[in-house]
């Protein structure tokens, strides 16, 4: 069975680069249009990574992961932040929150598949 990737961003492009790339290799990737979207659709199956942006409307990146990190199937599940924002103060607060790496956009598909590759296998 293959590894189930949540991924969440406002960005149609973004969303359509990653589920491009990570399909190309053989992961099942489900998008989330935002925070809420995502939220929804992690609660509403399991999946072994999350990709979250930061900035989205209705909720944030930093929102999400503190919330999925308080339920219990997720409290494990690795989360990396594909984001453009790169201020370490930024990346303290995702560290804070959960996340497990931080990718910063614009990305290099070849990278953002060896960093999957790295964190789930």
């Amino acid at each position: 069975m293959n590894k189930r990737i949540l991924t969440v961003d406002d960005s149609a492009s973004i969303r359509q680069m990653v589920i491009f790339s990570l399909k190309s290799v053989g992961y099942d990737v489900v998008d989330a249009v935002d925070g809420t979207d995502g939220l929804s659709k992690a609660k509403g199956s399991h999946f072994d990574l999350v990709l979250t942006d930061q900035n989205m409307p209705k909720m944030d990146g930093l929102t999400l992961i503190k919330t999925l990190r308080g339920l219990p199937e997720y409290r494990t599940t690795p989360i990396l932040m594909l984001t453009t924002e790169s201020s370490d103060h930024i990346k303290a607060q995702g560290r804070a929150a959960g996340a497990t790496g931080w990718i910063v956009k614009p990305f290099d598909p070849q990278k953002l598949i060896d960093i999957v590759k790295r964190v789930i296998g």
